[in-house]
Parts: C-alpha cells; sequence; structure tokens
C-alpha cells in the first residue's frame, strides 16, 4: 500500500446480509466481505469490517473514511457518511460497464429499476409498489421451504410443467400462499417456476426499462433464474453486473474514495 494512496471501506448493511468492502485508491477492491444479518445489524458490521480488513491485510487505523449505504446504515459506527443506495448501485453499475443502462436493484427489500446515462448520472428511478417490497426475503422463505439452495432454485423451476400460481403481490400474502401451495399437494418444481414468475411480474409492473438491462443486488447474486424469468416476461436481455450482491458497498466506497 502506497503511503499517499487513500484507503476506504463501505459497508451496505441490508436486511438479508452486511456486504463490505476496503477499496484502495488507483488499485480497486482489497478486500470484500458478505456476513447474514441475525441479531443485532452493530454485530453482523463489525464482523463483516474485521472480513474484510482482513482479506486487505490491513487495520481500522489505516482507513482513510469508512462510509454506510443500505436499510441499516445508521448502525455503522464511525461512519463519515450513509449514501442512498439508489445512488450507491448506479455507481457500482456504472464503475463496471460505463454506459447508459437501465438498473434493476433486486435485494432483500425494496426493488427499483433506475435509468442512468452515459457519465453515470441517474435520470430517474422508479419503485416497486409498497406492499411488493421484500422479494429477496420472500425467495428465500421459498428456497428454505422448497429444500433447495438458492442457487438451485432455477434448475428446480426448469423441470416444471405449469407455474404455480402465486398471484399476490404483497411478499407476506406470497409466502402463506407458498405454504398453501405445499399444503395442497403442488409439486416443488411448479411451486419454485410459480416463484420467478411472481418476482418478475413485480419487476415488470415497476416499468421504466429500456436496454441494454442489468441486476445489481443479492437476487442476481443467489437467484439468478429470477433474470431469465424477467427476460422472458419482457423481451430483454437481462444480465447481471460482476458480483451483483456488492454494487451497492462498491458503489459506497467510489463515493468517498
Amino acid at each position: 500500500m502506497s503511503e499517499s494512496n487513500r484507503v476506504v471501506a463501505a459497508a451496505d448493511v441490508g436486511t438479508e446480509c452486511v456486504k463490505a468492502v476496503v477499496m484502495e485508491e488507483g488499485v480497486g477492491i482489497r478486500g470484500r466481505a458478505i456476513v447474514p444479518t441475525s441479531g443485532y445489524f452493530q454485530h453482523r458490521i463489525e464482523e463483516a469490517l474485521d472480513q474484510a480488513l482482513d482479506e486487505a491485510g490491513i487495520t481500522r487505523d489505516d482507513l482513510t473514511a469508512l462510509t454506510a449505504t443500505g436499510f441499516a446504515a445508521e448502525c455503522v459506527p464511525d461512519a463519515v457518511s450513509i449514501a442512498g443506495e439508489t445512488a450507491c448501485h448506479a455507481a457500482g453499475a456504472w464503475h463496471h460497464l460505463q454506459q447508459a443502462m437501465s438498473i434493476i436493484d433486486i435485494g432483500g427489500s425494496d426493488p427499483k429499476v433506475v435509468r442512468i446515462d452515459d457519465d453515470g448520472r441517474i435520470l430517474d428511478t422508479k419503485l416497486v409498489r409498497r406492499c411488493a417490497i421484500g422479494i429477496g426475503t420472500f425467495l428465500m422463505f421459498t428456497a428454505r421451504h422448497l429444500d433447495v439452495h438458492p442457487t438451485k432454485l432455477q434448475e428446480l423451476a426448469a423441470e416444471a410443467d405449469n407455474p404455480a400460481p402465486i398471484g399476490s403481490y404483497c411478499s407476506v400474502f406470497s409466502e402463506v400462499e407458498i405454504l398453501e401451495q405445499l399444503r395442497d399437494g403442488a409439486r416443488r418444481e411448479d411451486i419454485a417456476f410459480g416463484t420467478m414468475r411472481s418476482v418478475a411480474e413485480r419487476i415488470y409492473e415497476i416499468g421504466g426499462l429500456r436496454e441494454p438491462v442489468v441486476v445489481t443486488g443479492g437476487v442476481a447474486e443467489y437467484f439468478p433464474g429470477v433474470l431469465k424469468s424477467i427476460s422472458d416476461l419482457t423481451g430483454f436481455a437481462v444480465e447481471a453486473v460482476p458480483e451483483p450482491i456488492m454494487t451497492g458497498a462498491l458503489g459506497a466506497a467510489l463515493k468517498i474514495l
């Protein structure tokens, strides 16, 4: 590490995971960590930051600054700033691709569609309807009750005959529908397919998509089948950015680097 290089850390504190990155000016990401959210946010934040710093081979004293974003950003101790999630995901996606695009940010809580121009400036933002928040948590619930690893949910869905009807846009009611489908003997494959379709319909309803379309957030990391369902419904090619779950933390770090 050069004496003159700034080294910063950022924590993206989500409802499902805490993500932390350590970045060095002129070098890029030096360390990263993902810790599942449980218990008090402060404990998981400390754990994620310590892991990222260990990977970077530095200590807290080597940091120039620490910033935060996400659902529980205010729980990050000693953060010099709190950055908005939309701006962070836009900055992180643009850092990778450096072009105008539509960004679908799908994390544990509130999905959104963000359009940016060739310089990474935000043109507009559209949010999912309030009752449809919690998509990532809903998908984790589905994977657990179908007894399949989240990343394998699409493989299960690929064996479906017909999608099980998961009609509610409310994530809580949709979870009840999953349990009802299981109670009534629906095939696991059809439930997985119905779940993917349900999520795609919630995203499609947001509107505002223009090609190219990319996805950021934990859903793209752990549930790649959702991207295919969105693509099937919209007719657009839909791809994840590199390391999609880290996009928010990366964008937050870039803002103070």
